[in-house]
């Protein structure tokens, strides 16, 4: 399989879209969005005609980003992760990351920072890995440290989090705990943020509502910003009606608070979208 490997340049820095899967959503796209009209939904469905099938439903990308400049190569999130992974129970694992990895020319040595932009378990699947998950291929370095036989498969990235998001951890899902972040922990690898904060990259920027601690990362060249959004976008639907809520945010108003803020840019400038979910990786707005 020749994987698609789709970039951005923004001044000197790269940002480089990894496929890990795509698939339906688990349930229908109309008890995700329940206040979207039908005049809505359709003018969504000319944006992105990808995001819906032939049998009506929602369906998703799951993707990573990497973003790599003369500074360092940071990769955003994690996607659904190897068959074994918790996102298991919903999301079309395994997941193609590695490969994607790969075809990007990226070794996961390599990398510097990992941005987990908030705990959905499709946001974190490849972050630790089993021996028995990795493919023989995937070249990773074998960890210093493990917890429960689970190592990070970016064994010499700092893994970032916002505080906010680790403490409620319990509350989103406590079995993360285990599998997530006692083994980063344990291999000197978790670092939580607070706040916005700079990256060798770009820089983290808190926007939550989707829950408690979510984070998107921006990149600024002159007039030109990318914005990895996590889930902060999750459908064509708040590109064009940020002020939509989405049923799975823990804070609606947060989330609504947190798009139009980072949505709203000056006439001059070029904001170019990076969203995990959208059937295009990058979109210009």
């Amino acid at each position: 399989m020749t994987l698609s490997v789709p970039r951005l340049r923004i001044g000197s820095t790269e940002i480089i879209a990894l496929s890990d899967a795509e698939g339906p959503f688990f349930s229908p796209r109309a008890e995700a969005f329940p206040g979207a009209t039908a005049a809505q939904w359709a003018e969504a469905d000319r944006y992105d005609p990808g995001a819906v099938d032939a049998e009506g439903r929602w369906r998703l990308q799951f993707r990573a980003y990497a973003v790599r400049n003369d500074k360092g190569l940071t990769v955003v999130d994690a996607g659904i992760g190897p068959a074994d992974s918790p996102a298991g129970s919903w999301a079309p694992v395994p997941g193609v990351l590695p490969a994607s990895l790969a075809a990007a020319g990226i070794d996961p040595a390599e990398v510097d920072t990992v941005v987990l932009t908030h705990l959905h378990t499709d946001h974190v699947g490849w972050a630790v890995v089993t021996e028995a998950a990795v493919p023989s291929s995937a070249g990773v370095a074998d960890s210093r440290a493990a917890s429960g036989g689970r190592r990070p498969f970016f064994p010499n990235a700092a893994y970032l989090l916002q505080r906010a998001e680790f403490d409620a951890l319990d509350a989103l899902n406590p079995m993360l705990r285990e599998t997530l972040t006692d083994p980063l922990a344990a291999a000197g690898r978790l670092r939580l943020l607070d706040g916005d904060t700079p990256l060798r990259t770009g820089r983290a920027v808190a926007t939550p509502g989707h829950t408690p601690g979510h984070m998107s990362v921006v990149v600024t060249d002159g007039r030109e910003q990318a914005l990895i959004t996590g889930d902060l976008l999750v459908h064509a639907l708040q590109v064009l009606h940020p002020e939509l809520a989405y049923a799975h945010e823990a804070d609606p108003e947060a989330a609504r608070q947190s798009r139009k803020r980072l949505l709203d840019h000056a006439p001059d400038v070029t904001l170019h979208l990076a969203a995990p979910h959208l059937t295009e990786p990058f979109l210009s707005v």
